[in-house]
């Protein structure tokens, strides 16, 4: 049953991560889009911190914790986002749907595991319109339009070195399709002009992890970690047509190919910086953890040739989440409320972006529950998150957001010897 099951989560995955709108955000203009969530619904619900792994979930940004695993784990998630978008003069609404991640992790025994997946790495996903007169007070609409993104397959392992101490890695190829369009029109002027770029986007990434829980008092576990996303060097393959069109008919009067060659920007290099985040948590088995953790990016290296960004600033970026959860009692035959998973969390984010010399930040909380499937270890679990980045400062948008995460963790038995045939 559960291979019949992943069988048509690998489906789903498959045109789901091919065809969806990540994101409706503006602030998918910058950078190489919206970057997503890197942790499953669990993780997520507990501010997105990834310093807690155990021996029946899959840990996507701690590969150490792979270490952990001890039975074969299927999980993979979806999400709902409702925005509200809203400047100094208007607001608007939207929602996107996506599939967060599909995943398969595994022990082999002697504190050894792996696991491979799939999973959005950013999404672009926008539409604006800025308006203003010239001197002479004709009015110039400009139309700009993103969409696309990057996906990223991986492959993990995680090795107990000694007791308590554990080492990891993840191998990433991240790969996709963005295109961006800016549209002008001029007041009384029957045609429009265009300026439309694309970029066929590869390379890879590193992510190490070191990972230590020690025991306190055989009840309590220490956990810490430290972990390194090597810097992700991705090749961009460039193409630019520029032209105009009638704004009557939609047709195009004349499109000319750019030249790229002769500029040098038909194949550029986005180097995304290095990310170290360090995280500790404290708490009893399979009855409560509290967790925080911190991470810094130089991100004022970032560069991309091939957009030109007016009033645009990468700055370094960092974070900071705090986050649990707690059982009341994981094993109660009596009553199944006793043996949900209650999670939540807050994060804290500056994006590094600035944009009109304002920075964009990121703050949002997080709860959500863990539901048992039967007297297994598998589990449904259910998340929610409110949050808003941005601001309606410079000209800018804040946007509102209300996220509804459902993550299914399954669990069946590989790599066992039968004891009976």
């Amino acid at each position: 049953m559960i291979k019949k099951i992943v069988f048509a989560m690998v489906c789903i995955a498959t045109a789901g991560l091919h065809a969806q709108n990540g994101t409706a955000s503006p602030y998918s203009y910058f950078g190489i889009g919206d970057l997503r969530s890197a942790s499953t619904v669990e993780n997520q619900m507990m501010g997105g911190i990834g310093v807690y792994a155990d021996s029946i979930h899959i840990n996507l940004q701690n590969p150490a914790g792979y270490s952990k695993l001890r039975i074969t784990t299927y999980t993979a998630g979806i999400s709902r986002r409702e925005l509200r978008l809203k400047s100094f003069t208007e607001e608007q609404s939207t929602s996107v749907s996506n599939l967060d991640y599909l995943a398969l992790g595994f022990g082999l025994g002697k504190g050894l595991g792996v696991g491979f997946g799939i999973r959005p790495y950013s999404s672009v996903g926008y539409n604006l319109v800025a308006e203003a007169n010239d001197s002479n007070g004709t009015l110039i609409t400009n139309q700009f339009r993103g969409e696309g993104g990057l996906n990223k397959v991986y492959f993990s392992i995680g090795y107990e070195l000694t007791k308590n101490l554990s080492i990891g890695a993840t191998a990433s190829f991240n790969f996709g399709n963005v295109e961006y369009e800016r549209i002008q029109s001029v007041e009384d002027v029957q045609f429009g002009t265009l300026d439309r770029r694309t970029s066929r986007i590869n390379g890879m990434d590193f992510n190490y992890a070191l990972y230590y829980m020690p025991k306190i008092k055989d009840k309590y576990t220490l956990f810490a970690s430290a972990r390194i996303n090597t810097q992700a060097n991705l090749t961009s393959k460039n193409n630019q047509e520029i032209g105009s069109f009638s704004l009557l008919t939609g047709q195009n009067i004349e499109v000319l190919d750019v030249n790229l060659d002769a500029q040098g920007l038909r194949n550029t290099d986005l180097k995304i910086p290095t990310t170290t985040t360090l995280g500790i948590g404290f708490g009893e088995n399979m009855k409560w953890f509290l967790g925080g953790e911190y991470g810094f990016q130089g991100l004022s290296s970032f560069t991309n040739d091939f957009l030109d960004v007016e009033n645009l600033e990468y700055q370094d970026a960092s974070f900071f989440a705090f986050g649990g959860y707690f059982i009341p009692d994981y094993d109660s035959f009596q009553g199944y409320l006793k043996r949900i998973t209650y999670r939540a969390g807050i994060r804290y984010e500056k994006t590094g972006i600035m944009v009109n010399d304002t920075e964009v930040n990121n703050f949002g909380i997080t709860f959500g529950l863990g539901l048992p499937l039967g007297r297994s270890f598998s589990n449904l679990n259910l998340g929610f998150e409110l949050g808003r980045r941005g601001t309606t400062s410079a000209n800018l948008i804040e946007e509102s957001y209300f996220k509804i995460n459902v993550g299914l963790s399954l669990n069946d038995l590989w790599f066992q010897k039968r004891k009976i045939n």
